[in-house]
């Protein structure tokens, strides 16, 4: 299973970008998808998840700003990110969690795992 992240860039202050990440493999379902991100010297932090059937999640300091959706029948998660701020800077990873994967023997196998991509650069220059 990999993910793969795009969308990043440099934004001025109040502009949007929209980030995409797509999981592949020989996924069947992913129970929930999310955004993070790690600022320099600061710790990886949550920006928004969302279910399998649509339940979102945000951190306080996105609310109104970003809306996290996803498309299930292509395993894929996006972050459209408005009224960007500099504190917004950051790399943004996405991950995935509570994969159901079809094993080469025709097997199901759900597992608890996390997985990450290897993040999106997002600067935002006041």
């Amino acid at each position: 299973v990999q993910l793969q992240a795009s969308g990043g860039g440099l934004v001025q202050a109040g502009g949007s970008l929209r980030l995409s990440c797509a999981a592949s493999g020989s996924i069947l379902r992913i129970d929930a998808m999310g955004w993070y991100r790690q600022a320099p010297g600061k710790e990886r932090e949550l920006v928004a998840t969302i279910t399998n059937g649509g339940s979102t999640n945000y951190a306080d300091f996105v609310k109104g700003r970003f809306t996290i959706s996803r498309d299930n029948a292509k395993n894929t998660v996006f972050l459209q990110m408005n009224s960007l701020k500099p504190e917004d800077t950051a790399v943004y990873y996405c991950n995935a969690h509570g994969l159901t994967t079809i094993q080469p023997t025709g097997e199901l196998v759900v597992d608890g795992m996390d997985y990450w991509g290897k993040g999106t650069l997002v600067t935002v220059s006041s």
